[in-house]
């Protein structure tokens, strides 16, 4: 389906040159009396890499067609590739190690989660807004250095290294923003 460039939005899916471009950015202006120009920042869904494309309102941009399934994730190949299983079907997907590595650090075995599939394939994975793991790693606090914002380095199950407050301990369950990947707050 077509659209013109003016109705794309952030997190749009687009199709160009055979690849699927997500909008990671979009910046809508108008310069005085000229006509409008619209930049987007995008990330390839196939590849990883991000690049930016410029368009005009008048321009138009092919929708990718995507769907979206509720899949739990199973374990990690040896090659790196990542094993989903669809929660109806049972049926298994391997997601490729380079569309998933941004993701993993959040996602424990036997998760679900969201994946987004294109033609029959998995294309990337929808994480929660947040997510809550189990500390495995911290440095002990020093007397004196609790009362301040000081941050210290620590290890989650899955392995993520995550900047957290001198008073959160090993065996902490801690809330990460999958965002940013910053520490949120501890769990109770």
């Amino acid at each position: 389906m077509s659209v013109r460039a003016t109705e794309l939005r952030k997190g749009s899916v687009i199709e160009r040159d055979g690849d699927l471009l997500k909008i990671t950015e979009y910046h809508h202006s108008t310069p005085g009396n000229w006509r409008a120009i619209i930049q987007m920042k995008t990330k390839s869904l196939t590849t990883g890499h991000a690049g930016s494309i410029r368009a005009g309102s008048g321009d138009t941009f092919e929708i990718a067609f995507l769907e979206r399934r509720k899949c739990e994730y199973l374990y990690r190949e040896s090659n790196g590739d990542c094993v989903f299983m669809d929660g109806e079907s049972f049926e298994q997907f391997p997601l490729p190690a380079s569309l998933a590595r941004d993701s993993m650090g959040y996602i424990k075995e036997n998760t679900t989660v969201e994946l987004t599939f294109h033609d029959g394939s998995a294309i990337g994975i929808d994480l929660p807004p947040t997510v809550e793991l189990e500390v495995t790693e911290a440095e002990a606090a020093v007397k004196g250095n609790t009362a301040t914002n000081v941050k210290k380095d620590a290890v989650v199950e899955t392995g993520l290294g995550v900047k957290v407050p001198m008073h959160v301990s090993v065996g902490d369950r801690i809330r990460i923003n999958t965002d940013t990947g910053e520490f949120q707050g501890r769990c109770t």
